[in-house]
């Protein structure tokens, strides 16, 4: 069953979807093991770990489409994927979302941002007016309509916390968003909880809630009660990834070898396996004994093939 079906059915229950944000196909491959129903592509965290830049639009459509198939490619469940803008206005918007298709997500998140954009949650967002954010919508919801017409698109508006912005302008666009043919509405950046009670009410249809940045930090039950349909925590995975390899890293420079060791054998310990195991060398192997001739799978048997079925601690 194609992704974006997997994603709408999942979408057709009673409860709150919630998707943990995913910056690559390692920490994806992570959050599916734990047994997360869909997964979100953050874009900061992309921009971030392809780039090495922040999510200031300075990443690129190809960038953000290849690091969205490489983690659908890597994980069992639906991938809602950060779109931006649709890079540009609602002729880009048409192949932005033509690309996107075509690596077989679940879903894809467009917003009103004026070009380039920027976080969400920092100062100076700009927004595009109302009727050329309505017209990428319905370009947007063409493309699913004629290519895949399960895609669920989620339309994303800044209206909120953009220069003289407003939450009666951000329920207005959001749903103007789903009358031009979106699937969830997604009004970024509220800072307290009753602009969150108030866009809860305010908007007729699906809705996704952001838990991070200048957002009130609620639980999925609350959430829920206010009439949200989906949760994501975009950051939680990249924060964590920052944080434990900035740990690692002290930890190595000060104790050297003896840290080193502690992380090998502090992976080999978790449920997922050892880092040849998690990886998917096992079924590498598989795929060697199945269709390689055999004078090549003789070639792996004193080396690497051998290997890959100890534990890291003895591989390494």
């Amino acid at each position: 069953m194609p992704y974006s079906t997997q994603l709408r059915d999942r979408l057709d229950r009673d409860e709150i979807l919630v998707c943990p944000g995913s910056h690559d196909p390692l920490t994806a491959r992570v959050i599916d093991e734990v047994g997360f129903d869909a997964i979100y592509m953050t874009g900061y965290g992309t921009s971030l770990s392809r780039t090495g830049y922040p999510d200031a639009g300075l990443i690129t459509m190809t960038e953000m489409v290849r690091n969205a198939r490489h983690i659908q490619e890597t994980i069992d469940v639906p991938l809602i994927a950060d779109a931006d803008n649709g890079f540009g206005n609602a002729v880009n918007t048409i192949r932005t979302v033509r690309e996107y298709i075509q690596a077989g997500l679940g879903g894809i998140q467009l917003e009103d941002q004026t070009f380039p954009k920027r976080c969400g949650h920092v100062e100076g967002r700009q927004v595009i007016e109302k009727e050329a954010a309505v017209g990428k919508i319905e370009a947007a919801a063409s493309v699913r309509d004629e290519r895949d017409e399960d895609l669920v698109i989620v339309a994303r508006t800044d209206a909120l916390g953009a220069v003289d912005g407003s939450v009666d302008e951000a329920i207005d666009r959001a749903n103007a968003f789903l009358d031009a043919g979106a699937d969830v509405a997604f009004v970024e950046g509220p800072t307290t909880t009753e602009e969150v009670e108030r866009v809860g009410t305010g908007v007729d249809g699906p809705l996704l809630y952001n838990c991070t940045g200048i957002s009130p930090l609620m639980d999925a039950a609350a959430l829920e009660a206010a009439g949200f349909d989906i949760l994501l925590y975009p950051g939680v995975c990249t924060r964590t990834a920052i944080i434990s390899m900035y740990e690692a890293a002290v930890d190595m420079k000060e104790r050297g070898t003896d840290a080193v060791g502690e992380v090998y054998r502090e992976m080999d310990e978790l449920p997922i396996g050892g880092l040849h195991e998690f990886s998917g060398f096992p079924e590498v192997v598989e795929w060697e004994e199945s269709y390689l001739p055999a004078h090549e799978q003789a070639k792996y048997e004193d080396s690497l093939g051998a290997s890959i079925s100890d534990t890291d601690a003895e591989s390494q």
